[in-house]
């Protein structure tokens, strides 16, 4: 179990072992490395905070996820708000995953959760329908939710599998930025560029017809609308989908 006292070594713990795992990888960053950077003597230092090595990842990834939450939380209630009727598009809907994810890359800290998240992308539940506790009730599972309901008619394995795989390119594509600017590499495109291009492609990714097909069908693709009928039909059916189960709106 986390314990609450020493505010101060937690703080610490945290920043060293976001850094090393980030760096030298989830799987590889050594608890005593973590120690060491953060300036403890004490080995159990991990263990008497966190409970263990897996306590404190889940622990700099539960920091990470308040961050997200804080902005993104606003700003998809506004849309929402705004939308009509409550429906809005898919490239809003990932316009505005893929900006508040970005936010990380302003400072450091962030720039070490985001090369995390891409370690750990196939861990936030999608293709089982159960949400990562971290994700458990949030915003960011009901924008998933949303994402998803606006893929009503590709076959559900398809759409499960689709959208787990977008979250990744996106988390793989925030994690190679955060790197370019933690190795001071000047990246190829700016980030507004760089953003609206990630939007762009994951866009198109979820909006590709199922294999089978016609090349219209069913997604919207090419259009860059709503237009596939089960999207209604779903939204319709659950304005506000569960956000602890993608697909149940369905």
């Amino acid at each position: 179990m986390a314990r609450s006292s020493g505010p101060e070594t937690r703080r610490r713990l945290l920043r060293a072992a976001a850094e090393l795992f980030a760096v030298k990888g989830v799987d590889g960053a050594l608890t005593r490395d973590i120690t060491r950077l953060a300036g403890q003597s004490n080995p159990s230092a991990v263990q008497y905070h966190f409970g263990s090595r897996q306590g404190l990842l889940e622990a700099v990834m539960a920091e990470r996820q308040v961050r997200t939450e804080a902005e993104l939380a606003p700003r998809l209630a506004e849309l929402l708000a705004r939308a009509e009727p409550g429906r809005p598009d898919l490239r809003e809907l990932l316009a505005l995953l893929v900006a508040a994810e970005a936010t990380e890359l302003a400072t450091v800290g962030g720039r070490h959760c985001l090369l995390i998240s891409a370690q750990l992308s196939h861990e936030s539940g999608v293709r089982t329908r159960t949400p990562h506790p971290t994700l458990d009730g949030t915003g960011y599972w009901r924008l998933i939710c949303r994402i998803e309901a606006c893929l009503g008619r590709l076959p559900e394995p398809v759409r499960l599998e689709r959208l787990d795989l977008a979250l990744t390119l996106i988390g793989a594509a925030l994690g190679d930025r955060a790197r370019q600017y933690l190795d001071g590499t000047r990246p190829l495109t700016d980030e507004p560029l760089f953003l609206a291009d990630l939007v762009g492609m994951t866009t198109a990714m979820l909006r590709a017809p199922a294999p089978g097909t016609d090349a219209g069908a069913g997604t919207g693709a090419g259009t860059g609308t709503r237009s596939d009928a089960g999207t209604d039909a779903a939204l319709d059916q659950d304005p506000d989908p569960d956000p602890h189960s993608p697909g149940s709106q369905q």
